[in-house]
């Protein structure tokens, strides 16, 4: 077993600061405003931008099975001509608009996976996976959606040929267990570049995603390569770690009680807490006919900007699409996600206070806010307000003024960053066990709504969320029983399929997974890396060996 990034990964202690926490008074956030993100460069133009007219015709005439197909190919020349060639050549007879396309698009080229020996294990397997899914985007053409990074890039796979930003903490946990250290230090910097570049990190590397972030994970990156490159990595992030925090906080100056702009929302009490939210309100240009039709369902109730911001900020929360979002469990058209505060989301803002209040320490002088102070605000509001008196952490309701009574496996979050305290930890892994827990491992909801954030399907970055939580307030069996669940199943289906996918069935022995807008992908950079920081802990699934 590689047991030399162990503490590292498992981030079970090493950059909370417990001390460092406990002297923080309880008194009232600092008036200190928080800083300006930076400046970010003209955001390059997006499909719909380039050659509306053309886009509308591609998407609503449903030209691709895959609606994602047609944003991610580069135009061939001036967008501007190909517009206006479209324009002219659409009347007449015989036109066909998927030959036109291709005669004025390329596509963006497949991943090919390796050839499968077939004595490789899981482990081997995924080391030959690695230069597969590696891409290089120095040079990306001038008039296509994919996004210029300085450094190569691990992408999860499938019809995901990109980054995605919270995909890639757990592809870079897999890095740095296969002795990648350069590689997930490079995706490090990349992630820092599209700080400084946009002003935040986007859901993904292409020019449709800019308008969102994705769970906020760039403080754990920095905090693991902290912990493997020594304390100075702390002061070479330190400015990309207050943006990414100025970004998720924009517009909290002058809110008042009650009150919320865009990701930033302050309760009646005055505590200050973070929502998922999108800078715009039109269809996703990745899904384009699915938002026209779900905003279709209800628009005799809701305004239809109104449902496509719902549905672009459940893919901020990368939980895209679950019950968890929906006041009607089996409508997607009732998705409500504005009006929820993620217990996720917040406790990742919390490790993201924490680990600048660390950062700061290494460079006095550099910070005008008591990020410490403002953590330990931020834990107490979520241990009052996002607890769930039946036992278990959850998202608030802004519109209730209550915690929301789902159940969900974002209920870990809490105990991963170590914010929970033992009593709340405790009652919350007796939920995970009486309604989480599959023979597959964690299942992300207990809701069959068909969507793929929910039952019966289990996603790798939930169940190591889970095992590495309940493993740093002592609940190991719990733990256990999800870490191997899991693995028995990844095992299961890589013998039966030759595959490492996105996401499992961890209900039912021998189904696959699915739900949701698109099939179930095979790669998968996220499942690569959780499997093998399980691998780690638990050894080869039927193995006895292990913790």
């Amino acid at each position: 077993m590689r047991l030399r990034h162990r503490c590292a990964m498992l981030s079970l202690s090493c950059v909370v600061m417990p001390a460092l926490l406990a002297s923080c008074a309880s008194a009232p956030l600092p008036v200190t405003a928080v800083p300006a993100a930076p400046a970010p460069a003209p955001m390059p133009r997006t499909p719909d931008q380039l050659y509306p007219q053309l886009f509308q015709a591609v998407q609503m005439g449903e030209v691709f099975d895959d609606q994602k197909h047609f944003v991610d190919m580069t135009v061939r020349g001036d967008p501007a001509q190909v517009e206006a060639a479209f324009l002219a050549e659409r009347g007449a007879p015989g036109f066909d608009l998927k030959a036109f396309v291709a005669a004025h698009f390329d596509e963006d080229p497949p991943l090919q996976t390796p050839t499968l020996r077939q004595d490789d294990d899981l482990r081997t397997h995924i080391d030959a996976l690695w230069p597969v899914l590696t891409r290089d985007f120095s040079h990306v053409p001038p008039h296509g959606s994919a996004l210029a990074l300085p450094e190569p890039t691990v992408v999860p796979g499938g019809r995901f040929r990109e980054v995605y930003y919270w995909d890639s903490y757990f592809t870079m946990l897999g890095l740095a267990e296969s002795g990648h250290d350069d590689l997930a230090r490079q995706m490090l910097d990349n992630f820092a570049y599209q700080i400084d570049t946009y002003g935040h990190i986007p859901n993904g590397t292409r020019s449709y995603y800019l308008s969102r972030s994705q769970p906020p994970f760039f403080a754990y990156m920095v905090s693991d390569a902290a912990t493997r490159g020594g304390e100075g990595v702390y002061r070479r992030y330190l400015p990309q770690l207050q943006a990414e925090y100025a970004y998720w906080m924009r517009g909290s100056d002058g809110l008042t009680p009650g009150g919320a702009s865009e990701r930033v929302v302050k309760l009646a009490d005055g505590s200050v807490l973070n929502r998922y939210w999108d800078d715009r309100d039109t269809p996703r240009q990745e899904a384009w006919v699915h938002d026209i039709r779900t905003a279709a369902e209800v628009r005799a109730t809701r305004p239809a900007g109104e449902v496509y911001r719902d549905l672009r900020a459940a893919a901020e929360s990368g939980w895209d699409f679950s019950s968890r979002w929906f006041d009607d469990p089996q409508r997607l058209s009732s998705i409500h996600t504005t009006q929820i505060v993620p217990v996720d989301l917040n406790s990742l803002m919390y490790h993201l206070e924490t680990t600048l209040a660390a950062a700061c320490r290494q460079q006095p002088g550099a910070c005008t806010i008591d990020y410490a102070a403002r953590a330990k605000q931020r834990q107490a509001a979520i241990e009052r307000h996002l607890w769930n008196p039946a036992g278990y952490y959850a998202d608030y309701d802004l519109r209730t003024r209550a915690p929301r009574a789902r159940v969900t496996a974002a209920m870990l979050f809490p105990l991963f960053v170590g914010l929970a305290s033992p009593a709340h930890a405790q009652a919350t892994a007796q939920t995970v066990q009486a309604q989480l827990l599959g023979p597959g491992g964690l299942v992300t909801t207990p809701v069959r709504s068909g969507q793929q954030w929910d039952a019966p399907n289990g996603w790798a970055p939930l169940q190591w969320v889970a095992v590495a939580g309940l493993r740093r307030y002592g609940q190991d069996a719990l733990a256990g029983r999800i870490g191997r669940g899991f693995l028995a199943r990844v095992q299961g289906v890589f013998e039966a399929e030759h595959k490492l996918t996105e996401k499992y069935d961890v209900l039912a022995q021998g189904q696959g997974a699915g739900g949701g807008e698109y099939p179930n992908q095979d790669g998968f950079g996220w499942t690569n890396g959780v499997t093998l920081m399980l691998l780690d802990l638990y050894g080869r699934p039927g193995a006895s060996s292990g913790p």
